[in-house]
């Protein structure tokens, strides 16, 4: 979601001197993607970006493939884990991943993080299902609230500062770049007028913070399945201005606009962003469809390419049975799916929902990881059965 934005002090020209009071230079770093030829940004720092003081030991930190799932339609149930640890990034438990994308669950207990972290390699996009707070940033402070979701590109440095309450978020990891689907922009960029969210529903960072004490600071770099521990004598955020494209924003869910129609429309109307081989889309309340002969619960398909995740939100998911907020449905290409038996014949009639719900359609196969299992919920499968197991609580 690329616009041009500026915070702090910056010089009339890039790459030209600009000066701290003691006459020094500021360290300009270049932050950007794709070499010299993708977005990017220009920050001022007080000290060099470059200048690490030691490196610590490195730790594992890479999702565990689960052993003998079968292959089936699974849910996930996760509204009862209140903490899934006391620490951002040990809090993190992933569910589900291939080499595209990761997705896992975030019930952090810490108010705020202890270090910083940067992942190296890929965009994250943090969806704040509960809890209120700050993003900080080397390029400023993002504000966030239930609903929002929380764009942040790789290599940028941050910590969360999470307010009193509970914490629960969904943390998507993309090995490439986060963006805007390209058909709801034009040639220049611009989000065009019938896309169902525009420029002013995104919230770049509002306020600069530099922080100018030194003192040993711990940078967490995630890469190649490993975290990195790095060190330095000043804080990374010591930036005092910065420009460009390149940079984290907050988008709420709640500021979706969705497409409907007089029959049932397909689910890339819901498509909120789409990187390199899936796709992120956004479920909404909005009137169903308005043919007089409409069944508005979606008809049963099958993902002969993709594998399809929904995370539900909040609301009655009309075409679902004994599937709660916080769950997740996985299924997998090549497996017709579609409602639970009654949900079809049950929504003829009914002229909207309330619900909200994050799907995920994948192109490659996801795994299930070790992590996942014990929120598994195993008579989910048989849960078409007229008169079968079933999900309900």
């Amino acid at each position: 979601m690329a616009y041009y934005h500026k915070l702090g002090e910056i010089p009339h020209k890039r790459h030209t001197q600009f000066r701290q009071p003691d006459g020094s230079l500021y360290k300009e770093q270049l932050v950007g993607t794709l070499g010299f030829s993708g977005v990017s940004s220009l920050l001022y720092h007080i000290h060099p970006p470059t200048q690490i003081s030691r490196i610590g030991e490195a730790r594992p930190y890479a999702p565990k493939k689960a052993e003998g799932v079968k292959l089936a339609p699974h849910h996930l149930r996760t509204l009862p884990v209140e903490t899934t640890g006391p620490d951002y990034l040990g809090a993190r438990k992933t569910m589900l991943f291939n080499s595209d994308v990761a997705i896992s669950i975030c019930n952090s207990s810490e108010r705020e993080m202890g270090y910083y972290y940067k992942n190296a390699q890929a965009d994250e996009v943090v969806f704040v299902h509960e809890g209120t707070g700050d993003l900080l940033t080397q390029m400023g402070r993002v504000p966030f609230k239930p609903g929002d979701y929380l764009v942040i590109p790789r290599t940028i440095i941050h910590k969360f500062r999470f307010d009193a309450g509970q914490v629960r978020l969904l943390v998507i990891e993309s090995f490439s770049p986060v963006e805007t689907p390209r058909r709801y922009r034009n040639h220049f960029g611009q989000l065009l007028e019938h896309a169902p969210f525009c420029e002013r529903d995104m919230r770049p960072p509002v306020e600069l913070i530099t922080e100018t004490e030194r003192g040993e600071k711990l940078v967490q770099i995630k890469k190649e399945g490993e975290l990195h521990q790095f060190y330095y004598d000043f804080s990374p955020f010591d930036a005092v201005g910065w420009d460009g494209y390149f940079y984290p924003y907050a988008f709420s869910i709640y500021d979706f606009e969705p497409i409907t129609g007089r029959i049932h429309q397909p689910p890339p109307v819901h498509q909120t962003f789409e990187a390199h081989n899936f796709v992120i889309c956004s479920f909404v309340p909005r009137l169903f469809d308005y043919h007089p002969l409409a069944i508005p619960a979606p008809y049963n398909h099958s993902n002969v390419d993709s594998d399809e995740v929904l995370y539900y939100v909040e609301g009655n998911f009309m075409s679902r049975k004994g599937v709660d907020i916080a769950s997740f449905t996985v299924h997998p290409g090549g497996i017709p799916h579609g409602p639970h038996p009654g949900t079809a014949e049950a929504s003829i009639g009914k002229k909207g929902t309330e619900e909200y719900a994050l799907m995920i359609d994948t192109f490659k196969p996801l795994y299930i990881t070790e992590d996942a299992v014990p929120y598994m919920d195993h008579n989910y499968p048989m849960s078409w059965n007229e008169h079968g197991n079933d999900t309900t609580h």
